[in-house]
């Protein structure tokens, strides 16, 4: 089985198909999407979505794309409030993103604190989007607990050495998505062999980054499989070792998430 840790199917680019989307995905093997909220706002959306499909679960949290515009709504309060849904498995995602800058970066840090300490309340993990930020992203997680009781995953990982060693040493996950398999990804393919097997998730971030050989395409669950053959090439394992590693991981993180009995 394979896990889309992940995704955006409260995105409209799903709305016509998304049982379709979903029944995709378990055709290609996927058992389990976790369906990551962007607003608060829209969280309302993002549990109805949850609870429709028995294969996918969901998280709470404002990208730092929204941290201005859902800032008046963003409480440690209202983030644990929410968790307690038992289909919520995890807090995010925040972070930061200098790249774009769509909020102002003090904004966009106190967001991320505030996520850091719902998540030491609630003992979920952490979703964290960074792009262009890494030295902040280490001194933020650092400094709000990492590997003191703050657990979770870089996603969608497109950083440097440093971050991913720092990451690793806070006893984080490092998430792969269809970047690994773009051909000039190879700076990122050669970190990748030096992350550890048992830290190692795979995700599409769909709609977006589409894997090779889908690459132009919208992206969807189902061509996490895709990026999975990618990661097993890279660490020189048959995708089924692949596949049976980082479905370990996933349950060992995001633990709330009952594993499948059969």
């Amino acid at each position: 089985m394979l896990i889309d840790s992940h995704c955006h199917l409260d995105f409209p680019d799903f709305a016509e198909e998304r049982d379709e989307i979903v029944a995709r995905a378990k055709r290609a093997g996927v058992g389990r999407m976790v369906t990551i909220s962007t607003r608060i706002s829209r969280f309302d959306q993002i549990r109805e979505i949850a609870e429709a499909y028995e294969e996918v679960y969901c998280t709470v949290g404002v990208h730092p794309h929204q941290a201005a515009e859902e800032q008046s709504v963003t409480s440690v309060g209202k983030l644990v409030e929410l968790s307690t849904h038992p289909k919520v498995v995890g807090i995010g995602e925040t972070g930061l993103d200098y790249f774009y800058d769509n909020s102002p970066r003090d904004i966009q840090e106190a967001g991320f604190r505030i996520h850091a300490q719902a998540c030491r309340e609630t003992d979920l993990p952490i979703i964290v989007h960074t792009r262009d930020a890494d030295s902040d992203t280490a001194r933020i997680l650092k400094e709000e607990g990492a590997g003191q009781g703050l657990r979770g995953v870089l996603h969608c990982f497109s950083s440097g050495r440093e971050l991913a060693e720092q990451a690793l040493e806070f006893g984080f996950y490092i998430s792969l998505s269809g970047i690994v398999t773009f051909r000039k990804s190879e700076e990122l393919r050669d970190i990748v062999r030096s992350v550890p097997l048992d830290r190692i998730l795979v995700e599409t971030d769909a709609p977006f980054l589409a894997p090779m050989p889908k690459r132009g395409k919208r992206n969807e669950p189902a061509f996490v499989a895709h990026t999975a053959a990618v990661v097993a090439e890279v660490k020189g394992i048959p995708v089924e070792e692949l596949a049976a590693r980082t479905t370990e991981n996933f349950f060992r993180l995001f633990n709330r998430m009952p594993a499948p009995t059969s």
